[in-house]
């Protein structure tokens, strides 16, 4: 049996799926896939800890390692090679170790570009609002414009973040299909739009809340929340409650591990089995 040692890096991911889609399908597959999580607010990690983290994981055996907030953008600069989107994006959410060096990969792109055309393939795409702009949002954004959004706003609490994000998106997209703003001005932003995206951990169980108030959720408004835990964001349960369909993380989390299983083992993943044992997992609140 062939034996793979990966790990997960992030801030409080105790609750992660992660370890259990993997290890699950390489079960399913005669991998013996060891999963380690490394919780940077349980160690006392910081983004300056991550050159030594990498080199400790590569000396350890690890072939490579998954990474969550907040370390999506600030690992992609300590890695050798960056392929993909995770060179568009400059955010990494996959590191693979191999004789050649490190190399970083986005699969949070393709990742939700999946879900979102599985459940949303009707979804009304001329103008949407997406909340966040760090590593995960890049991902969403670039999903989004690929998925044919003709107009995204992008608006982040870090106006830093979102201008280089609207720079780069441009380049490739064109400069009249995405632009960034501000929060106050979101009552308006969301009266005029389509949809709207949380890329934020804003609803994350230790981030509780909602990015917006249920007053500027419409029946009209489709809502997406890449968080997944908990499945029901209390985001969604307002949007919901007006009678908006909801997209939750679950199929974007289950497709993006789906590309990272094969990047480690170079084994094809079966994205029926790991979408439903996603499922399982969040129906039984683990």
């Amino acid at each position: 049996m062939t034996s793979v040692l990966i790990g997960l890096v992030g801030d409080g991911i105790q609750q992660s799926h992660a370890p259990l889609l993997h290890q699950r399908e390489g079960d399913r597959q005669g991998i013996r896939l060891l999963y380690a999580t490394i919780d940077s607010r349980q160690r006392g990690l910081t983004a300056d800890d991550l050159p030594e983290l990498l080199r400790w994981a590569r000396t350890l055996g690890y072939r490579g390692l998954n990474v969550t907030h907040p370390f999506k953008q600030a690992v992609a600069e300590h890695l050798d090679e960056l392929c993909g989107d995770a060179a568009v994006l400059g955010a990494v959410n996959t590191v693979v170790f191999d004789g050649d060096g490190s190399r970083g990969y986005n699969t949070d792109a393709s990742g939700f570009r999946l879900s979102f055309a599985r459940s949303f393939p009707d979804a009304a795409r001329r103008r949407v609002v997406q909340l966040g702009a760090g590593g995960a949002g890049a991902a969403v954004a670039h999903a989004l414009l690929a998925l044919g959004i003709g107009r995204l706003t992008l608006v982040d609490t870090d106006a830093t973040r979102t201008g280089p994000l609207v720079d780069t998106l441009a380049r490739e997209f064109g400069a009249d299909r995405v632009t960034a703003s501000t929060h106050d001005r979101l009552p308006g932003l969301l009266a005029e739009a389509d949809g709207l995206v949380n890329a934020t951990p804003v609803g994350m169980a230790h981030n509780p809340g909602s990015p917006v108030p249920e007053t500027d959720l419409r029946a009209d408004l489709w809502v997406a929340d890449i968080v997944y835990r908990p499945i029901e964001t209390a985001l969604l349960r307002a949007a919901r409650a007006v009678g908006a369909p909801t997209l939750h993380g679950g199929g974007m989390n289950a497709f993006q591990a789906v590309a990272a299983f094969e990047l480690f083992t170079g084994r094809p993943a079966d994205p029926e089995a790991m979408l439903a044992h996603s499922a399982e997992l969040l129906a039984s609140g683990r």
